[in-house]
């Protein structure tokens, strides 16, 4: 049950219009339900402000589908991230609207095509073989309700790529920097923004890249002020940084304006 839910049944509770009963009933499933081989916590989008994410990798495509079918009841925008193929066809089958998104191995279940999209966040990418976990982080960012642009294949081995794009870097309240092989991105996006610069490593590159750690290293000794680092291809760790990130800046930009008209 997410936090428009529960205020609407609050209200039907004091306008009379449902008792106290009914009500009790329907909370009753807010901490958490146990599904055997999975205990799903409906009670995450009144804490974190957005329903629980399915990681699918090390799971069956039926379990899934069950716990993404569970969470579509309660929740719209479930996120199942890292799905396989057969995770796909599975999922495909559920009787909700789903969406697939096959470069970022993402699912959307039960999208809401309501959702409003507020700030920028802009997912740079060094190169074409970094898109997968670009995609991951756009899309992400996307569901929970971010305004993406997406400027791909800007590597340092044409920096001049990058710097024709300055502007849309530019008006970005945080952006991702995604890179495999050294990973030299973020820092050079560090260099040039006054924003928040998330640093995301690939497993892109030769043997000696080490599956990313090189990138990683890179990252983490950044000379840049203002990078920070996830994890190596954790491109939904990274969209949802730059989402709590983008929409505090958002919510400031909205009182700021405010302020000035008052």
């Amino acid at each position: 049950m997410d936090l428009d839910k529960l205020c609407s049944l609050l209200k039907e509770v004091k306008e009379g219009t449902v008792e106290i009963e009914e009500a009790l009933f329907k909370l009753k499933c807010l901490p958490f339900e146990d599904l055997g081989f999975a205990k799903l916590d409906y009670h995450r989008p009144l804490r974190g402000g957005s329903p629980e994410v399915v990681f699918c990798q090390g799971k069956t495509p039926d379990q899934v589908a069950h716990i993404v079918e569970r969470l579509a009841k309660q929740s719209q925008d479930i996120l199942a991230t890292r799905a396989s193929t057969e995770v796909f066809a599975r999922v495909r089958k559920l009787p909700l609207e789903i969406e697939c998104h096959e470069m970022a191995r993402i699912i959307v279940a039960n999208p809401n095509r309501n959702r409003k999209q507020v700030g920028n966040i802009v997912v740079a990418s060094a190169g074409t073989a970094d898109m997968p976990v670009a995609e991951e982080a756009a899309i992400t960012a996307e569901v929970l309700g971010n305004r993406v642009d997406r400027l791909y294949d800007v590597g340092v081995a044409g920096l001049h790529r990058l710097l024709e794009n300055r502007e849309r870097l530019f008006r970005a309240n945080v952006v991702i920097a995604v890179a495999g092989m050294e990973g030299a991105l973020a820092s050079v996006i560090g260099g040039l923004l006054d924003k928040p610069v998330i640093g995301v490593p690939t497993s892109v590159g030769y043997g000696v890249s080490l599956g990313g750690i090189s990138a990683l290293l890179t990252m983490l000794n950044s000379c840049a002020s203002g990078v920070s680092v996830v994890n190596i291809d954790n491109g939904f760790g990274a969209g949802f940084q730059a989402n709590l990130i983008n929409k505090l800046a958002a919510e400031r930009a909205v009182e700021s304006s405010a302020a000035k008209v008052g």
